[in-house]
């Protein structure tokens, strides 16, 4: 297992394709590690409660409980991880509500794909400061 400086991810989305693009993107990145993948709501609630990530990626349209679902009960919680919503669906309703639930990041898989990772670098390289 990694370090303190480890920054630890799960991935929760019912795409395996995505779940794979994810994994590829974030796997050679120092300092990040994914603990985990979840392809519904049920499945991914068990896994943060279990493997307790320090981040999140979440999608919206997850089956069983969904995604914004996931997202209200995680932060009931604390410390709660940081919730990064990656979706299909960037419909305002819906980054309204994931805003109000709690999420710290919301990006649309087919133009902010990118920013995800990017967000979980910064995570990292902050998290590592803060223990130097």
């Amino acid at each position: 297992m990694g370090n303190d400086d480890t920054l630890k991810v799960l991935i929760a989305d019912d795409s395996v394709m995505i779940c794979s693009r994810l994994t590829e993107a974030i796997q050679p990145v120092p300092g990040l590690e994914i603990v985990g993948e979840a392809h519904d709501g049920v499945e991914a609630l068990q896994a943060i409660g279990t493997l307790k990530p320090d981040a999140v990626i979440l999608d919206i349209r997850l089956p069983g409980i969904n995604g914004l679902g996931v997202l209200e009960e995680i932060k009931k919680k604390q410390p709660a991880p940081v919730i990064i919503m990656l979706t299909n669906f960037p419909y305002l309703q819906y980054r309204q509500q994931a805003t109000t639930l709690g999420a710290d990041y919301f990006f649309e898989k087919s133009l902010e794909f990118g920013k995800a990772i990017d967000v979980l670098i910064k995570l990292q390289k902050e998290r590592a400061a803060k223990k130097s």
